[in-house]
Parts: C-alpha cells; structure tokens; sequence
C-alpha cells in the first residue's frame, strides 16, 4: 500500500498546479486549515471533497476490554467528516 502524501509533496503539488510559489502555497493550505477549524462548528464544506461537522453523541454503555467491567461513557461532541458524493464517485468509480 502507498504511503500517504506529506504536508511538503501536497504543497509542492498545489503550487505547481497553481502556478504559486510553494511559500504562497504553504500559507493558502494553511489559511484554508484555519477556516475549516473556525468553521467546523457551522459546517465546514470543502466543495467536491466533503464537509466537516460537529455531532452531539449520546452517553451510552461500554465494557473495559481487560476486565470486562461495564463502564458509562458520557455524551460528548465530536468532530466529523462527511465524505462528498462527488469524492466518492471519483475515488470508487
């Protein structure tokens, strides 16, 4: 399986394509993180990849695996995303 791509090969590769210094590159990537993380509890939607959401999750039960104990686990929010039907399509095929 391929490695991942790193924060320096995605910001070479979206200066290249855009024609921008990979310094330019570097602060719009880091701009558009930014936005997302202020965003994120509005809904954060990245055109043709997805969207980032805040979602309440319920208390609910759980089991400590080296006991086997019940334990309550508390509500809580949690940040999620949700993949685009674009993305999807493209990716799958």
């Amino acid at each position: 399986m391929a490695k991942a791509m790193t924060k320096s090969q995605i910001i070479t590769g979206v200066s290249e394509a855009a024609g921008i210094t990979k310094k330019q590159a570097g602060e719009a990537l880091a701009a558009l993180v930014a936005m997302a993380y202020k965003g994120a509890k509005n809904g954060f939607t990245l055109p043709g990849l997805g969207k980032l959401v805040l979602v309440n999750r319920k208390a609910r039960m759980g089991r400590n695996p080296a006991t086997g104990a019940a334990i309550k686990i508390p509500a809580k929010k949690v940040v999620k995303f949700r993949v685009a039907k674009a993305c999807k399509d493209a990716i799958l095929g």
